[in-house]
């Protein structure tokens, strides 16, 4: 079974100043997080602005990204829509492009029961021999992914994992207990990355580690090392900046740290828009706290 990893980043989409895909841009991001301790990537996923992406667009951008990083890293391709034939569309030319694993997420809008959640998923995993990743995120699909059906899923022997962004403790530790050890549990939420450790999570699919890569790393180390208190520590000394990501809509402020921390990728598609003045204050604040450079150069707000 393919391990995912500890630390995996779901990467924004890299810009230009017309809002084209900088796919230069891309490759260079790819290998700064890689050799910040990334063990993963998760490209063209909500991070990713995967919404405002074009089929044309996700699959040459993560072409360029599995060419920039070969084996380094896992390379997950987020292939999830709201439509089990786009989905499996999608995943079968994430394939062809050179994709370790697919992350789909719950679909969204149309709000399928919990058996058609099951279908839909079983529907794509038929269709592929790459490893499925599934995605809780009912703050954005308005539909929960529920423990049961989670189960019921990782009996199929290529659904090896769940990015778990429901929140709630208590459903991350019913996964671990109903699921196969085998199956991975990983963090959806950075600043509950920890908590998720201490039952049964293997790691975190982070937003922050865009910036703070390295300090996420140790903490997650400490931890599996029995290093609790040290893990705590680190994780009291992250929550500001993990709070700081999410100030507003994501990816809005992490695309602000980037660009305040030297790395310009570049602003958001429409209906994203850029951070605002208070808002580029409060991540520059968390980053200097944490200790992490402040550039010059600050993102535009309004």
């Amino acid at each position: 079974m393919l391990n995912l990893g500890e630390v995996l980043t779901a990467m924004v989409t890299p810009f230009n100043s017309r809002l084209e895909v900088d796919y230069a841009k891309a490759r260079e991001l790819a290998v700064k997080l890689v050799d910040e301790g990334s063990d993963g990537l998760v490209v063209a996923g909500t991070t990713g602005e995967s919404p405002t992406l074009s089929k044309e667009e996700k699959m040459k951008l993560l072409e360029a990204v599995v060419d920039a990083i070969g084996d380094r890293a896992v390379v997950v391709a987020g292939t999830g829509t709201n439509s089990t034939a786009d989905s499996i569309a999608m995943t079968k030319a994430a394939a062809k492009v050179g994709a370790k694993a697919v992350m789909l997420v719950g679909p969204y809008y149309n709000k399928p029961p919990q058996e058609g959640l099951y279908q839909h998923f079983v529907a794509v995993a038929r269709e592929t021999d790459l490893p499925i990743v599934l995605y809780n995120v009912p703050g954005r699909t308005s539909v929960n992914i529920l423990p049961e059906t989670v189960a019921r899923l990782a009996r199929i022997p290529n659904v090896i994992a769940v990015k778990e962004a429901s929140g709630s403790l208590d459903q991350v530790s019913e996964i671990s207990r109903t699921t196969p050890p085998s199956f991975q549990v990983l963090s959806g939420d950075d600043s509950l990355t920890l908590p998720i450790l201490a039952v049964g999570g293997r790691g975190v699919v982070s937003v922050a580690s865009h910036v703070a890569g390295p300090a996420i790393k140790r903490m997650i180390k400490a931890f599996f090392a029995g290093r609790v208190a040290e893990a705590r520590d680190l994780h009291l000394k992250l929550l500001p900046m993990f709070k700081a990501c999410f100030v507003t809509t994501n990816p809005i402020p992490i695309k602000a740290a980037l660009r305040l921390a030297g790395f310009d990728a570049g602003g958001c598609r429409l209906p994203l828009v850029e951070a605002t003045s208070r808002e580029v204050e409060a991540i520059a604040k968390a980053m200097s706290d944490l200790g992490l450079a402040v550039g010059t150069r600050a993102p535009k707000g309004t």
